[in-house]
């Protein structure tokens, strides 16, 4: 099962397999990336456009990239996967296909292939996976196929679309080399006189009529027109250079023009003559023959146009792609503006698109303009993704979206996805009305294929994109984006001189709504304070979720002063009470926040400070904290005091002291507690109140209390072989709560003190630790009370016990916490809480021991109140093994 982190930098990977269109990596870059995401053993792609054969365009094998190949369809799992969306062979593949000797090769025993498709929907190839065990593919591994193949038939179709051009070129040279062939053996049709300045021109042959709508007698006698006329105002004088330059040479002309139609078109003309001498060698006419070239020359003009748009777009991809080819189409088209537009929508039913586009790229009088959103309802883009295909040569004044340019005519052509489906519109516009548009209509129906698969390979990978930077569940961007964004506005941050300030905000007790409500819940209640800080964060800077329950706002240019009510802002907004699913939901937040260039000097520092902030805000009143060196040398000093500790444990560097507990009413010892104590070479001792909440807070408090366990078995062990016969009474040994969350606690603690009878050991537990999973804790300690181990709950009265849990738990005693014991000659309320505590131990059938006595008045109060034992200075420091033995246990 992938995670959402897990699918983020799959659809990352893939991204920047997919991101080398055009390139001659593209398939080895693809199949290479596939392979190391799906898990699977060999990738190929192929082309499939000869019949009954496939010829690979890269095939990666266990690892490497091999030499392309040809081989037979037929007999083969590739023939059924082609004509099928995804045909999956799960296992046993090489016994379904026997003749297939590729599997044999490649040791495969799964397969699982998708048909590539061209824009146009033709089949063009294959992508194949094959794996050598069984292969199983969830909805993620579909998804990553799925757009693989996408890319890859686009990639395909590009190519063959290309090749298809280039063919065309070929076509078009040799066809012009057979018709001047041709039209060097036809005999002469005209004759141009030289002696006026029209060059009028005397038509003999009968496709006069055919050539110009005019029928010859018109012409040559001059009653409507003259033939010169009707060339073309901008082909006149460029004709006049080109035959006067042939005929000084003594050689043919050929001259390509237009000439206008009796309907009020222009039709291309060919024309090819020569000089007519007289006897003394002077020049009388030109005599030659006139041909209608118009489909020759529209085709050529349009192979023209083509070449030049893909010539500017070849090395382009995505949003450089989309700019210079509307630039080069609206300069080769002669229009005023052009766009090209992602569709939001699909054609509806009765003949109306509902929706928005956005333009991807437009160019208005030569200039590139932003991106900008329109309304599909009643719009040209509107008729074209109906039509397919739409041209207004005359309407009403327009006013092109996002311009103030107002035009009369346009062309359009829609653009679709490999199914068919339209996804975008590519569009031209003209400020004046058009006379023909059969040139532009069939250069946008050309290049619409390409701009098609190039706008897919862009909405794949913006879907790549958001699947890799965008956390599913708020919509805010991931930690991985949030990075990115926090090195690119450091670095305008750091050019601006302005400052940047980074605030990290942890829910708190968000863990305990998940694992009491479920993860559903929780993802609602993400959802709706994502919602609440985006509300107070958008004026500010930019928002992130980092994970679980931590979010992140970036704020340039701010004050640092000011962000201290931004901070209460957003404090306030998460407190608000939030009612989900019947139930009302309290919520708080620890924010931490730091601030460029006033606390650290780099990005990486300046999220480094904001999480020691935060660190420090969790364990603050009031849950915020704004970023002090303190707090580095701070956390410098626990991160190195951890270490050492780690190493002190390892290498039994430690050392136990012993206090002795004493029976109030005789003044006898009954007992001690065993105390862990630290001495550093370099900072000498080190006090048990921060070494040990470090280790629970580092993961070393379980090798710290298996230590103690283990070291206090042979203290007690060594003090029986001594001659005054041992400890009186039980050792206690604190346990914390992570060593009492081990269900096999009984039984380890037991092979620690290997040789120590439980009778002698008093285990001690707090309060607060009792209470964390309080059913689990009376099940453990009558298993332990079972064995024979004394139970007692430590710091007794600050916590939250339950008088039903304490019942039932399997507790000896209840130590009296010494904050209550310290104050309780001054302080009523102290001395009425022991008195309480005394009073409910004694209903309970247990013994109470107070902790902290350091006066003789405190330990009379305390025996009069009917308390039990007592420890503290009063009556003995905790001391080494030796001088406890000497002072305590000599005979």
């Amino acid at each position: 099962m992938h995670t959402k982190n897990d699918a983020a930098e799959i659809f990352r990977q893939l991204a920047e397999g997919v991101g080398h269109s055009g390139s001659p990596r593209f398939y080895a870059t693809l199949v290479e990336r596939l392979a190391t995401i799906l898990g699977v053993d060999h990738v190929l792609v192929a082309d499939v456009t000869q019949r009954h054969q496939a010829e690979t365009l890269a095939v990666w094998s266990n690892g490497h990239l091999l030499s392309n190949i040809t081989y037979p369809l037929t007999g083969t799992p590739c023939e059924t996967a082609l004509g099928r969306e995804c045909c999956l062979y799960a296992r046993d593949v090489q016994s379904r296909f026997p003749d297939d000797k590729l599997l044999c090769e490649l040791g495969a025993e799964s397969y699982l292939g998708r048909a590539l498709y061209a824009a146009d929907g033709a089949l063009i190839g294959l992508l194949a996976v094959l794996k050598n065990s069984p292969m199983q593919m969830g909805e993620l591994a579909n998804e990553i196929l799925q757009i693989a193949a996408a890319q890859a038939g686009a990639e395909l179709g590009r190519q063959k679309a290309e090749q298809a051009l280039r063919k065309s070129e070929e076509v078009a040279r040799e066809s012009e080399r057979r018709l001047n062939t041709l039209l060097n053996h036809l005999p002469g049709m005209a004759y141009r006189s030289l002696n006026d300045s029209h060059w009028t021109m005397q038509v003999v042959s009968q496709g006069a009529e055919a050539l110009t709508g005019y029928r010859p007698d018109e012409l040559q006698d001059n009653r409507l027109t003259n033939f010169a006329a009707l060339i073309h105002p901008n082909d006149q004088d460029k004709l006049y250079r080109e035959v006067q330059s042939a005929i000084a040479n003594n050689q043919p002309y050929r001259v390509i023009y237009q000439l206008r139609h009796r309907d009020g078109g222009y039709r291309w003309m060919w024309e090819q003559g020569q000089a007519v001498r007289d006897e003394a060698g002077d020049i009388v006419c030109l005599e030659g023959f006139i041909s209608d070239v118009t489909d020759q020359q529209e085709s050529q003009r349009v192979q023209n146009a083509v070449v030049e748009v893909a010539s500017t777009v070849t090395t382009q991809v995505g949003d450089g792609y989309f700019q210079q080819l509307i630039a080069t189409l609206v300069k080769v088209l002669e229009a005023d503006a052009g766009f090209i537009a992602l569709l939001h929508t699909s054609p509806q039913s009765d003949k109306k698109v509902v929706g928005q586009a956005t333009t991807v790229s437009m160019v208005v009088e030569g200039t590139q303009h932003e991106q900008h959103a329109f309304a599909l309802r009643g719009s040209p883009s509107e008729q074209v993704v109906l039509e397919g295909e739409a041209v207004m040569h005359d309407g009403p004044p327009l006013l092109l979206p996002g311009t103030l340019l107002s035009t009369r005519a346009w062309i359009g052509r829609r653009l679709d996805n490999a199914n068919g489906e339209a996804i975008g519109v590519m569009m031209v516009f003209y400020r004046q009305p058009l006379t023909t548009n059969a040139f532009a209509t069939s250069v946008l129906k050309i290049l619409s294929t390409g701009a098609a698969a190039e706008l897919e390979r862009r909405r794949d990978h913006r879907h790549m994109h958001q699947l890799a930077y965008t956390d599913t569940t708020t919509g805010l961007p991931n930690r991985v984006r949030f990075m990115e964004l926090l090195a690119q506005m450091w670095k305008e941050a750091h050019q601006s001189e302005l400052g940047l300030s980074l605030l990290l905000l942890d829910i708190r007790r968000f863990k305990e709504v998940n694992d009491l409500h479920g993860h559903q819940v929780g993802d609602q209640l993400l959802v709706t304070v994502a919602d609440r800080l985006k509300q107070i964060s958008h004026a500010h800077g930019s928002l992130a979720r980092l994970s679980g329950d931590e979010f992140a706002l970036l704020v340039a240019a701010a004050d640092p002063v000011d962000i201290g009510g931004l901070v209460e802002q957003l404090r306030s907004a998460v407190k608000q009470p939030l009612s989900l699913q019947r139930r009302v939901f309290h919520l708080d937040v620890s924010i931490g926040f730091a601030h460029y260039p006033q606390d650290v000097a780099e990005a990486g520092e300046l999220f480094n400070a904001a999480s020691i902030a935060l660190h420090h805000a969790k364990r603050r009143e009031n849950s915020t904290s704004p970023y002090t060196q303190i707090m580095r040398h701070e956390l410098h000093r626990r991160q190195l005091m951890s270490e050492r500790l780690s190493a002190a444990i390892t290498e039994h560097k430690l050392a136990l002291n012993f206090q002795p507990q004493v029976d109030l009413t005789n003044g006898r010892l009954t007992g001690a507690e065993a105390l862990c104590r630290w001495y550093d070479a370099e900072w000498g001792w080190v006090s048990p109140g921060e070494f040990i909440p470090l280790a629970e807070e580092r993961g070393l408090i379980r090798a710290l209390g298996d230590w103690v366990l283990e070291e206090s078995a042979k203290q007690l062990i060594t003090w029986r072989n001594q001659p005054g016969g041992g400890l009186p009474g039980r050792l206690s040994i604190n346990i914390s709560a992570q060593q009492f969350a081990d269900p096999e606690l009984n039984s380890h603690i037991a092979r620690l003190t290997a040789g120590v009878p439980p009778s002698a050991i008093a285990l001690e537990l707090t309060e607060s630790d009792f209470m964390r999973d309080p059913d689990q804790a009376v099940e453990i300690t009558h298993a332990m009370r079972q064995a024979g181990y004394s139970l007692s709950i430590d710091d007794f009265g600050t916590g939250y016990s339950s008088l039903s849990y304490l019942r039932r738990f399997a507790a000896d005693a209840l130590k009296i916490d010494i904050s209550f014991v310290r104050e309780m000659l001054e302080n009523k309320n102290d001395r009425t809480i022991v008195q309480t505590i005394i009073a409910m131990a004694q209903a309970l059938e247990m013994k109470t021991v107070a902790e902290g006595v350091e006066t003789q008045e405190q330990a009379h109060l305390l025996a009069d109140m009917g308390c039990n034992e007592a420890q503290g200075y009063w009556f003995g420091r905790p001391l080494p093994a030796d001088e406890f033995a000497a002072a305590w246990l000599t005979p």
